[in-house]
C-alpha cells in the first residue's frame, strides 16, 4: 500500500511538473516602433562604439556633403566638411557648436530614422493602417510619426512612415509643423547591412533631379 500511495505521488508531481514546463510565459507585445527597429538591426546598436558616414545631396547639377564620426557612448562628435572641421561633445553644446549639432541631428536623423522611433522622446505613433504609398502607388503598412510641440530643434513636425510587412522603410512624408501638404517625399532604398544595421543608402525624390545619399559609412564595434 506504502509503494502504491509512493508510485501515485511520483505520477501526479511528474504531471505536475510536465504541465509548468509546457505553460509559457506570455511575453508582451513589441510595439510597432520596436518592431520596426529591430527589423533594421536595433539589438545591435548596444555594441556601437562609433560609427562614421558622409552625408551628401545632388541637387540638378550642386554637390553638398558633410562627414561624421560619432562615438554614441560618449557623445563625441566630429563634424568635417570642405571649409571646417568642428569637434564637440553634446553633452555641453555651445553656441560654436550649435549650428553644427543641428546638421548632426538632421544627417542622423535621415541615417536611422528607424532608431529614433525608440530613441526619442515627447513623440506620439499612430496605429498602423494599410495606406498607398506615394511614389510607389503600392498599398503597404503606414504609421505617423509626431513630434510635441516643444523642445528639439523642428517642434511639431510630421512624419507619415511608409514599410513593408518585414518592418523596413520604404518611402516617407515629411510634414513640417504637422501641417497637412506634404513638405518633401522621398524613397528608403538600397538598404545595406553594416555590423548587422540596415542603412538606406539612397533617398530620391519622385520626378525631381534630387538625390540624397549615404556614402563612407563604417561601423566599430566594442
Amino acid at each position: 500500500m506504502k509503494n502504491f500511495i509512493y508510485i501515485t505521488f511520483i505520477a501526479l508531481l511528474f504531471i505536475s511538473c510536465k504541465q509548468k514546463s509546457e505553460t509559457k510565459i506570455a511575453e508582451p507585445e513589441l510595439s510597432i516602433a520596436d518592431k520596426i527597429a529591430n527589423a533594421h538591426g536595433f539589438e545591435n546598436w548596444k555594441n556601437v562604439t562609433e560609427i562614421r558616414f558622409t552625408f551628401n545631396v545632388d541637387r540638378d547639377s550642386s554637390h553638398f556633403e558633410r562627414t561624421w564620426n560619432w562615438k554614441p557612448k560618449t557623445n563625441d562628435v566630429v563634424m568635417m566638411t570642405t571649409k571646417d572641421t568642428i569637434t564637440y561633445n553634446r553633452k555641453s553644446i555651445d553656441s560654436l557648436s550649435m549650428r553644427a549639432d543641428q546638421g548632426f541631428i538632421n544627417d542622423k536623423f535621415w541615417l536611422l530614422v528607424p532608431f529614433q522611433l525608440v530613441w526619442d522622446e515627447g513623440t506620439t505613433i499612430s496605429n498602423p493602417i494599410k495606406a498607398e504609398a506615394p511614389i510607389s502607388k503600392t498599398e503597404i503598412n503606414k504609421i505617423t510619426l509626431t513630434y510635441a510641440n516643444d523642445g528639439g530643434y523642428t517642434p511639431g513636425d510630421a512624419y507619415d512612415l511608409f514599410y513593408t510587412d518585414d518592418f523596413l522603410i520604404k518611402e516617407w512624408i515629411f510634414r513640417k509643423g504637422n501641417q497637412k501638404e506634404p513638405s518633401m517625399i522621398t524613397t528608403f532604398e538600397n538598404h545595406q547591412d553594416f555590423k548587422g544595421i540596415k542603412i538606406a543608402l539612397k533617398h530620391k525624390k519622385q520626378d525631381e533631379n534630387w538625390n540624397l545619399h549615404f556614402t563612407s559609412i563604417k561601423i566599430i564595434l566594442e
